[in-house]
């Protein structure tokens, strides 16, 4: 009955992500791999703080939901987020690298 209940969930799970276009980039880290450079300088650090442009902590991307990223992504790529950094960073995106670094964080 266990083993039932988690082929349902991944069929599902497979199923939202083929839906949504991040299949693929989750399957090709070779695409973000080079992208992950400029997260890992910041993200990357155990209980980091930042002190521009103001003093706070770091948020850990490690295991963060996929839509979660994917929003936040795009909305600093947008404007409608504002952290100078992250929307610096954001803007040189396509929508795909946005899809590969988002389900590279949400597997790890």
């Amino acid at each position: 009955m266990k083993k039932a209940a988690a082929v349902k969930l991944l069929i599902a799970s497979g199923m939202i992500l083929s839906f949504s276009g991040v299949a693929d980039a989750a399957g090709n880290t070779d695409s973000v791999k080079s992208k992950i450079a400029m997260c890992q300088g910041c993200h990357g650090i155990e209980g980091y703080r930042t002190a521009y442009p103001f003093v706070y902590h770091v948020p850990k991307l490690g295991g963060q939901h996929l839509p979660y990223l994917v929003k936040a992504l795009k909305d600093y790529r947008s404007g409608e987020r504002n952290h100078p950094t992250m929307v610096g960073i954001a803007g040189t995106l396509s929508d795909e690298d946005i899809d590969a670094l988002a389900a590279y964080y949400a597997g790890n």
